[in-house]
């Protein structure tokens, strides 16, 4: 439908004729206006001034006399193209407008035809400004937009209750006004597009006698698709979504100057098939009119867009989806959906992850959960795999039985489950989320009888929650179970079994299982190549991981090159993920100080951990480990002091957010120990090896590759004490199970064997030292240690030794047989 209002003209993609300028309001055209007798007489309504003109017809700002007097909006329906049987479906259309009774729509007083038979309808009249316009001026923060936007959405779902459909909603057929000091939104034209529109059979309603219903800058898909005859109330969500973007931003999501130029099928086939970009992209790539967006919010560009970023991004786009089937299904969820979100709740429109959801309750409750943190991580987890599992089955069964189901099933599972924490099952007794977690694996199978979707997801639910405690033996079994489960009900190809598959995965390489981890990896990611594309977010995830994998192997240039060639990928997609490119960088940058590239490492490390703070949040557990692996690259380049109090601000972070013994805090505290050694503090640095080594054992197990990495730190700090058979048997210790765990050639294992060397070379066993020293070239030795062993101030005493100069000489032949290969 052509643009028509009754009140001040706002833009419209498809102008009929010049609108004034968007500043003038009805009340100063009313106010310049003195009424003219000769205007005319329509019905009881005497015209005054025209507010516009459309293709549909004209507005009159009219004079009602009888049986009240008032000011309305008269509508005009241009004449000439309306039949008997039109006509009469106008007057049934009319009476069911007449039903609608909301503070946000405005009211249809009157609708009549002309004896010439030219239907009219006189509104409300509203001394408003389009939305858009009024949210501009004044200001308004993007809460202060959201919160009139629900209204909005209420008003529309309450004619929808009405069974009327709006069909042209767009800014300038929404107008605000001051009532009582506050905003006050009316939706006016409503329903008036299928009043005043015949349905023949063998046509459409976008095509209806050479017109259009809808404004193409806001009609949905299906509007614009000929073949599609069943258009229904997602249609209004659509275009409810069209506006949110424009709140948000100050664009369409298409460029409408180049619809202006383009033919109609072209725009029309825009529309049907191309995807919108998020609302955070528009702002930033706007760069010429970012700066007057934000001030138009009362912000600037950098915050506005870090607030679009995320949640208000994909409610925006489930508005917005093609499919209409994936939109939201009414515009009551659509406005819950933004009351979640101001009320700093978990939105159904992102991606449920656990850590999403346990990050989103954590800001809510951060007093709370400062007292019960771990049962409420317990809970949202859950509660994250009851919200999955319905839209799961709302898409891919018999959505309302299985739903049903679905939700009486959960809900008595997790009633058994914490009735644990009733006082007369816990007898008085303090209840751990822990125990809680423990009960609910035993009850799984029991308790879920009947439902495998339900207990698959539930299951890698609970295994992903042991797993982000560093419970990794805990978190493996279930796993498994869910993997056999969802390969039998829903395939071995289904997004859900591939996701069991990567996280199982995830759970082996933090058990130092390398080699079987990266063989699950690469099976999804083939799977996720050809089925999902390249470029889908689980197929890059996928392979961030392989490549973490090839890195933990002790392959440092062959990850190296799977980073930076995943880097260039993520950076050149048309919707950047900046946290997938953050954790790749900060991986790139771990690989390249393990290298012995510390000066490349450390910017590198700079970069990511800025990019972390602004796209996670400086107490975010990713950005934390940034920053903590930050501190081994200051270390490497002997910035002791800088790495001390890096270490000390993390940790005192990671304490309190993550726990004390979480896998992400002793690395923090093994990377201070050795700063502190270095900085020649002894005594302080053997006791916190001492005490990482310590909970790595109970925690980790003997043989995982980190207690390995603590007990080779443990016998440096010692060899710096001077307490040489102590540090012996621990480098001995090491280098067995290194060989049986990581290989002999892995770097990690020839590096131990060179700190034995170091050892026996200071104790006074030079031939002991010399053979440990080739064992360690001949295995894996990484080169730049190899080459400068003639400067290191532990083997000093073998520079005068024959057999220590051959060595020299052998490892550079070595190594430069391995460049040439």
């Amino acid at each position: 439908m052509a643009e028509t209002r009754n009140s001040a003209p706002g833009s419209d993609p498809f102008p009929s004729e010049p609108n004034p300028d968007l500043s003038a309001t009805v009340d100063a055209a009313a106010a310049s206006a003195a009424p003219v007798p000769d205007l005319g007489v329509i019905g009881a309504y005497r015209l005054l001034h025209k507010l516009g003109e459309g293709g549909m017809g004209q507005v009159w700002l009219a004079e009602q006399t009888v049986p009240v007097t008032r000011q309305v909006a008269l509508k005009i329906i241009k004449a000439g193209r309306y039949d008997a049987s039109a006509l009469k479906r106008f007057e049934l259309e009319r009476q069911s407008l007449a039903m609608m009774s909301h503070p946000a729509i405005a009211k249809i007083f009157d609708a009549a035809s002309t004896p010439e038979g030219q239907p009219y309808f006189a509104m409300e009249y509203v001394p408003g400004l389009p939305i858009t316009t009024y949210c501009d001026q004044k200001k308004l923060t993007t809460r202060g937009r959201l919160e009139l936007f629900i209204r909005v959405c209420e008003g529309v779902q309450h004619a929808h209750q009405k069974t009327i459909m709006h069909r042209d909603l767009k800014p300038s057929n929404i107008l605000v006004a001051e009532v009582d000091g506050g905003p006050q939104p009316r939706i006016i034209d409503f329903g008036i597009a299928k009043a005043t529109t015949p349905a023949p059979a063998d046509q459409t309603v976008f095509t209806q006698v050479g017109g259009m219903v809808g404004t193409p800058g806001y009609i949905s898909p299906e509007q614009a698709d000929p073949s599609v005859l069943d258009v229904d109330t997602r249609t209004d969500v659509y275009s409810l979504g069209v506006i949110l973007f424009e709140l948000l931003t100050s664009a369409l999501p298409f460029d409408s100057k180049q619809w202006q130029i383009k033919p109609l099928d072209e725009v029309l086939r825009q529309l049907r098939e191309e995807d919108p970009p998020l609302p955070s992209t528009k702002v930033s790539t706007q760069e010429k009119t970012s700066t007057e967006t934000a001030a138009n919010r009362s912000t600037v560009p950098q915050e506005l867009v870090s607030e679009l970023r995320g949640d208000l991004d994909w409610i925006t786009l489930k508005a917005l989806e093609k499919d209409r089937s994936r939109r939201y299904d009414s515009c009551s969820a659509l406005a819950d959906d933004i009351r979640r979100y101001l009320e700093n709740r978990p939105v159904l429109a992102t991606p449920p992850s656990f850590r999403y959801r346990a990050g989103k309750f954590i800001r809510r409750n951060r007093v709370s959960v400062i007292a019960a943190g771990a049962v409420g991580l317990l809970l949202i987890a859950l509660a994250a795999s009851m919200t999955v599992q319905a839209i799961r089955i709302a898409k891919e069964r018999d959505r309302a039985n299985r739903e049903a189901a679905a939700a009486d099933s959960v809900s008595n599972f997790l009633t058994g489950l914490f009735r644990v924490s009733d006082p007369g099952e816990s007898r008085g007794n303090t209840v751990t989320a822990r125990q809680i977690l423990d009960k609910g694996v035993q009850q799984i199978d029991t308790g879920l009888a009947g439902q495998p979707e339900v207990q698959a997801r539930l299951m890698g639910t609970m295994g992903e929650v042991y797993w982000s405690l560093g419970l990794y033996r805990e978190a493996a079994p279930l796993f498994e179970k869910a993997i056999a489960t969802r390969q039998r009900v829903l395939g071995p190809e289904h997004p859900d079994t591939l996701q069991s598959i990567y996280l199982s995965a995830k759970n082996l390489n933090d058990e130092g299982q390398y080699a079987e981890a990266e063989k699950r990896l690469r099976s999804v990611l083939d799977i996720q190549r050809r089925v999902q594309g390249p470029q889908h977010p689980d197929t890059m995830k996928s392979m961030i991981a392989i490549a973490g994998v090839v890195y933990e192997e002790g392959h440092y240039q062959e990850a190296e090159k799977l980073q930076r060639d995943l880097l260039e990928l993520q950076r050149h997609l048309p919707i950047r993920d900046e946290q997938r490119e953050a954790m790749t960088m900060n991986n790139l940058a771990t690989n390249l100080d393990a290298q012995g590239r510390a000066a490349e490492s450390e910017q590198l490390f700079a970069e990511t951990v800025e990019l972390d703070r602004r796209v996670f949040g400086p107490e975010h557990p990713i950005t934390l480990q940034s920053a903590s692996n930050m501190v081994r690259t200051l270390n490497g380049q002997k910035k002791y002091p800088q790495a001390e109090v890096l270490a000390r601000q993390t940790l005192a972070i990671q304490q309190r957010v993550l726990g004390p013994e979480h896998e992400d805090t002793q690395w923090t505290i093994h990377n201070l120990a050795v700063a502190l050694r270095e900085s020649a503090r002894l005594p302080e640095a053997e006791q916190l090896f001492r005490e990482t080594l310590a909970v790595r054992e109970r925690t980790l197990g003997a043989e995982h590759p980190d207690t390995l990495g603590s007990i080779s730190e443990l016998a440096v700090t010692l060899d710096e004490l001077r307490r040489y058979p102590e540090a012996a048997e621990l480098y001995r210790r090491a280098v067995d199970i290194q060989g049986r765990v990581l290989g002999p050639d892995h770097p990690v294992t020839a590096s131990t064997k060179y700190n034995l060397a170091c050892n026996f070379a200071l104790s006074g066993h030079p031939g002991e030292a010399i053979a440990t020293l080739y064992d360690a070239v001949d295995h894996g030795l990484p080169m730049e240690t190899a080459l400068a062993m003639d400067q290191d101030e532990d083997l000093k005493t073998l520079r005068g030794d024959p057999r220590f100069n051959a060595l020299l000489s052998d490892a550079k032949i070595h190594y430069a047989a391995i460049k040439t290969q």
